[in-house]
C-alpha cells in the first residue's frame, strides 16, 4: 500500500514537472537581460517596462479584459436560464439529447467552432472585430456554465420548493430567494470558468478577430511570429500570474460561500 501511494505521488510529481518548467523556464528569462533565453547575463525588469510603455499593447489589454468580463456575464446569465431550462424537463429523451448538444459544444475542436463562427458571421454580415470576438466568447462559455450549475441543482431537494411555494412565495421569490441561492457556488465557478476560458482562448479569437481588433492571445502569437523577444516572456509571466489570483480568488469565494453551511451543520 505505501509503495502504491509512493509511486502515485512519484507520477504526479513527474506530471506536475512537465507542465510546470516550460512555464517557469520562459518566466526565469523574462527577468535576463541579455536578451535572449540561452545565457542569463543579469536581473533586469527592463522587459517589463517594456510591456507597460507599449501603449498598443495595453489597449489590447483592455481590449481582451473587457471581452472576457462582459462574455462571462452574460454566458452565466444565459447559463443559469440554460440550467433550470434543462433540470426541469421531464421527459428524459429530450433532456438526454439537451445534455448531449450541450456536451458536443464543450467537446467539438475550437478550430471548427472558429471556422464556423467565421462562416455565420460572414453570412450574416457582423463585422468581424469586437461584436463577433464576443458573440463567439459567449457562444463556447455558455455550455461550460450549464456544467457547472446543472449538479448543484440536482443536489437540492425538491421538498424546498415545495414548502416555498406552501408559505405563498411567487415563481419569482422562489427563484430569486431559493433556487439562486443554493446554486451560487455553482454560478461563481461557472463564472471564473467562463472567465479563464476567455482570457486563454486563442483558436476561436484568431478566426474572428478582424483587423483593428486584437486579444492577448493572438496579439502573443503574432509577436512570437516575429521573432523571439523576452517581452513575450513578460507578458506572458503576467497573464500567467494573473490567473493564479483568479483562482486563488475562486477558491476563496468557494470556502467563504461553503463556511456558512459548515457551521449551521455544526450547530444542529
Amino acid at each position: 500500500m505505501m509503495a502504491r501511494k509512493k509511486l502515485s505521488n512519484l507520477y504526479l510529481i513527474v506530471v506536475f514537472a512537465i507542465l510546470y518548467a516550460p512555464i517557469f523556464y520562459l518566466m526565469f528569462y523574462s527577468f535576463n537581460s541579455g536578451g535572449s533565453m540561452r545565457d542569463f547575463e543579469g536581473f533586469t525588469l527592463e522587459w517589463y517596462q517594456e510591456v507597460f510603455a507599449d501603449t498598443r499593447l495595453l489597449i489590447i489589454v483592455l481590449n481582451t479584459f473587457v471581452i472576457a468580463l462582459l462574455s462571462s456575464a452574460l454566458s452565466t446569465i444565459l447559463g443559469i436560464a440554460g440550467a433550470l431550462a434543462i433540470h426541469y424537463v421531464r421527459r428524459y429523451k429530450p433532456k438526454n439529447t439537451l445534455l448531449t448538444l450541450n456536451n458536443v459544444l464543450i467537446v467539438s475542436p475550437d478550430v471548427i467552432i472558429g471556422a464556423s463562427f467565421l462562416i455565420l458571421f460572414t453570412i450574416i454580415g457582423i463585422k468581424l472585430g469586437f461584436t463577433s470576438v464576443l458573440l463567439s466568447h459567449i457562444a463556447f462559455s455558455v455550455p461550460i456554465v450549464v456544467i457547472m450549475i446543472l449538479p448543484k441543482l440536482q443536489e437540492m431537494s425538491s421538498t424546498l420548493i415545495d414548502a416555498a411555494r406552501d408559505l405563498g412565495a411567487s415563481n419569482w421569490n422562489v427563484l430569486t430567494k431559493v433556487i439562486l441561492p443554493f446554486i451560487k457556488p455553482g454560478i461563481f465557478a461557472g463564472f471564473f470558468m467562463a472567465l479563464t476560458y476567455s482570457l486563454d482562448d486563442f483558436a476561436v479569437t484568431f478566426f474572428v478577430t478582424g483587423n483593428g481588433f486584437s486579444t492577448l492571445s493572438v496579439e502573443i502569437y503574432s509577436r512570437a511570429r516575429q521573432g523571439i523577444s523576452l517581452s513575450i516572456n513578460a507578458l506572458s509571466t503576467l497573464l500567467f500570474l494573473f490567473t493564479i489570483v483568479l483562482v486563488a480568488g475562486y477558491y476563496f469565494i468557494n470556502q467563504r460561500n461553503n463556511r456558512p453551511a459548515a457551521v449551521g451543520e455544526g450547530r444542529r
